[in-house]
């Protein structure tokens, strides 16, 4: 009887790590050549910046902008609606035993990295990293 190997948590993280930008190749893929049968999705373009997966590799979430921001909202109902679609799709051609269940959120980091950026900007700011110069 043959044991199973066990694998390392870091092991096991790289995998996760893998395998979520496999979906991330996927979805952007299917997005950019307008495989979706969507008006809102063919006439938008999306980056899918990031998909975390969970360690069980049975949860996706898949972070995504609409270049330039437009329409966020209209873009994350479309992806939303048509999730079965990228679901189906993402399963055949990972190849895993279960396939992914897909969430997809906006992404906020840019929005994030604005705000630090005009942070640092600030007079005060900039004055006080000048002092400690």
């Amino acid at each position: 009887m043959a044991k199973h190997q066990q694998s390392t948590p870091e092991q096991q993280s790289v995998r996760v790590l893998k395998v979520g930008e496999r979906v991330r190749h996927i979805l952007s893929e299917l997005l950019a050549r307008g495989e979706a049968h969507d008006d809102v999705l063919r006439a938008s373009n999306i980056a899918v910046t990031e998909v975390r997966m969970t360690p069980d590799l049975r949860n996706a979430k898949a972070y995504v902008k609409p270049l330039l921001g437009e329409d966020e909202a209209i873009v994350l109902k479309a992806l939303r609606t048509n999730t079965a679609f990228f679901q189906k799709e993402v399963a055949q051609r990972l190849g895993l035993k279960f396939a992914p269940k897909l969430k997809f959120a906006p992404d906020e980091s840019f929005d994030e990295a604005d705000r630090i950026e005009k942070l640092l900007s600030d007079p005060k700011v900039l004055r006080d990293l000048d002092d400690e110069e």
